[in-house]
This record gives structure tokens, C-alpha cells and sequence, in this order.
């Protein structure tokens, strides 16, 4: 249970944008705004998670992970009403539903990001991967089922989901408090600000290049699942006339291989840092291919059976940086560092769609391109900054922080 409660909180992180995806067309039309305005219903969200996130971090880290989480927890569900009541009753309903996204944003910052620092505090070696895999196919699995559930909400009132948000929160919370025992620890909150800050400044010194790369790469990884979601949501009602509970059916295939890779990947992968890293870079080239196929593929069929190759690459590539960065620092400053990497990511999710939409404008082919050689580079930079240093046989054990070693 205590498994299941840590992974409904990037579960309901996901469902934030995820399950407004394919309502983001109907919202266009009733609120009579522009293409960007819509995409920004998604933006504004990632990016006030993505300022919220290293405060709310810092924050866990002093005092605990669960006075961060159910607050936020409570903060994103009170957003998500009042966007609801907004584009229900409020004459300048899209204003408010911005505000009500910022919040919701905020609040976001201190779910999926906490959760992984508290699962990296509750739970040790092999099985601290398996559980930090079991959280990445949670969020996963969020993806594959929230565009279904938007879709059969919206067949309700268009903006049914944002009043979905609040039951689904206090679900979450529920689970938080009941079933969620931190281990009492000596933690930041009995080290002064001056040397908490000069330890995170050691940490990002000696391991700052591979945690660019692991960073970059976690953004990378959420920008472009967003960003061809947006394309897609276009044009499966566009160019396909694909509406409603099917196009939320379509949506979930590609997350559905993410999440079904992810479980298994983190499953398998322990704290085998050479396995992890080769998993990330053939995870990469897997995308860069099929980005650089689907220029060629425009039939609905044979586009996704392409696209699901950048699926499974996905899948493998995040549950392994996951492992490595909740693994490459010490428990009172994991909660800065984690949340630092949701940051990225939301931030990867916050440019997606508006990025996208720009390249849909300019030239599909061009898109994909893009795409495949931003993966593509992702993919060399992880083999040139990740370093795995062999083992000491002096050494009964070496930590996750001694393994990776810098160039």
C-alpha cells in the first residue's frame, strides 16, 4: 500500500495536462481562442511547476517529504476548481483558467518530484530501482488513461476534467496519509541554509556535467512526448475527423508501450549503472530512428507503428536516468536535486506543445527532423559525460554517488 499511495501522486501529476490533450480543440472553439492561447493552457501549468519545484524541494528537504506533498496535493486540486468554475460561470472564463492552471501548477511542483525523493528515503539498492520504475510507469500509466478519461468527461461538458482534479487529489492524499511512514532521519532541517547550500554547490561541482546530460535528457524526453501528443490531438481531428473516446483511445497507444517498458525496464535494470547507461542511449537512438522514419509515414496505421519505436525508446531511457539521479546524493539534499530534474522535465512538457505548434506552421518534415536530432543528441552527450567507474575489489560495495565519476 505504501508503494501504491507514492505512485498515485505522479499519477495524478500526469493527469494535469495529459487529460486536457484532447479537449484542447473543443476548448479553442468555445472559448474563441487562438491555436497559441489554447497551447498555453498546457504551458502555463509546466511553468509554474517548473519555478515552484526547486523552492518545494528545498523545502522537503528541511522539513519532510509528506508536509510537502499533501499541501501541493490540495493546492493542485483547488486550481483545477477553480478553472472549472471559471469556464462555467465567469464572464472572462479563459483569464481565470489560466490563473487556475498556474495553481495547479504550483501545487504539481510538489508531487511526481517529492514522490522520488521519498521513495529514494524509503526504499534501498535493487528495490529502490524496481519502486522508482513502478513510479515512472505510474506516471505512465496516468498518460495512457487520462486522454480516455478526458475524452469521456468532455462527452459530459467540455470542461468536466478540471473538476475531475479534486477527487482525484483527495484520493491521493488519503492514500498519503494513511499508508505513507517516513523513517524519522537526521535531515536538512538540522543544517544551517549557508551549509546546505554550500554542499549542494559540492554535489553539482563534481557531478554537474553528467547531470546535465541526465537532466537534458529527462527534458527531452517530455518535450517531444508532448509535443507530437499536441500534433497528434490536431491532427486526428483535422485531417481524420477523430473525435471524442476514440481519439482518447488512439492517444494512449504510444504512452501505453512507455508505461508497459518502463515497469519492465525498471524492473530488471537493479543498480547495474553500465546496463542503465546503455540502456539510455539505445533508448535515444531508438527515438532518433523513428522520429527520422515517421517524415515518411502519414496513414494513420503505419504512422503509429513507427511512432511507438520512440515509445519504447522513451521507456527505457527514463526509468534510468530516474535511478541515477535519485541515487547520486545524499538523503538531506536528494529533495533539491530531484526536484530540480521535475523541474527540467516540466519545463520540456511546458515549450512542447507552443514549439510544436510553431513547427506544424513552418513544415512537418522539418518537425520530425528537429526532433530526431535533438534525441540524437541527447543520446551522445549521455555517452560522453556518463562515466561508470569499475568497481574496487578493496570494496565490499560501492554507492550509486561512487559509481558515477566524471571525465
Amino acid at each position: 500500500m505504501t508503494i501504491f499511495a507514492i505512485g498515485s501522486i505522479p499519477m495524478i501529476l500526469v493527469l494535469g495536462n495529459s487529460m486536457l490533450i484532447p479537449v484542447l480543440p473543443e476548448m479553442k472553439t468555445e472559448l474563441g481562442i487562438s491555436h497559441f492561447k489554447v497551447s498555453l493552457i498546457i504551458s502555463v501549468f509546466s511553468i509554474a511547476a517548473a519555478i515552484s519545484i526547486p523552492v518545494l524541494g528545498y523545502l522537503s528537504d528541511r522539513f519532510s517529504r509528506k508536509a510537502v506533498i499533501i499541501p501541493s496535493l490540495i493546492l493542485y486540486g483547488s486550481g483545477g476548481l477553480l478553472a472549472g468554475a471559471a469556464a462555467a460561470w465567469f464572464s472572462n472564463a479563459y483569464m481565470w483558467i489560466i490563473v487556475g492552471r498556474v495553481l495547479q501548477g504550483a501545487g504539481a511542483a510538489g508531487t511526481a518530484p517529492i514522490a522520488m525523493a521519498l521513495t529514494g528515503d524509503l526504499f534501498k539498492g535493487g528495490e529502490q530501482s524496481r519502486v522508482l520504475g513502478l513510479v515512472e510507469a505510474s506516471n505512465g500509466f496516468g498518460k495512457v488513461i487520462s486522454p480516455i478519461i478526458g475524452s469521456l468527461l468532455a462527452i459530459l461538458f467540455w470542461y468536466a476534467a478540471f473538476f475531475a482534479f479534486p477527487i482525484f487529489c483527495l484520493i491521493s492524499v488519503l492514500l498519503t496519509i494513511f499508508f505513507v511512514k517516513e523513517k524519522k532521519e537526521k535531515h536538512a532541517h538540522h543544517t544551517p541554509v549557508g551549509k546546505y547550500t554550500k554542499g549542494l554547490i559540492s554535489v553539482f561541482k563534481t557531478e554537474g556535467r553528467w547531470l546535465f546530460a541526465a537532466y537534458l535528457t529527462g527534458a527531452t524526453c517530455l518535450f517531444t512526448l508532448f509535443g507530437i501528443l499536441f500534433y497528434i490531438s490536431n491532427i486526428l481531428e483535422k485531417d481524420h475527423g477523430i473525435n471524442g473516446v476514440l481519439k482518447g483511445c488512439i492517444l494512449a497507444i504510444p504512452l501505453l508501450f512507455m508505461t508497459t517498458t518502463s515497469y519492465i525496464t525498471g524492473s530488471k535494470i537493479g543498480k547495474r549503472m553500465s546496463l542503465m547507461k546503455t540502456l539510455i542511449i539505445l533508448g535515444l537512438l531508438l527515438m532518433t530512428a523513428s522520429f527520422s522514419a515517421l517524415v515518411l509515414f502519414k496513414n494513420l496505421i503505419p504512422f503509429f507503428s513507427v511512432l511507438v519505436i520512440s515509445s519504447i525508446g522513451t521507456g527505457l531511457v527514463l526509468p534510468c536516468i530516474n535511478s541515477f539521479i535519485t541515487g547520486s546524493v545524499p538523503a538531506d539534499r536528494r529533495g533539491f536535486v530531484t526536484a530540480l530534474y521535475g523541474s527540467v522535465r516540466f519545463l520540456g512538457v511546458a515549450i512542447g506543445p507552443p514549439i510544436y505548434s510553431a513547427l506544424m506552421a513552418w513544415s512537418r518534415t522539418g518537425m520530425f527532423l528537429v526532433t530526431a536530432g535533438l534525441t540524437l543528441f541527447a543520446g551522445l552527450l549521455c555517452m560522453m559525460l556518463i562515466h561508470i567507474k569499475k568497481k574496487d575489489p578493496s570494496k565490499e560495495s560501492d554507492t550509486l554517488f561512487e559509481k558515477l565519476q566524471l571525465t
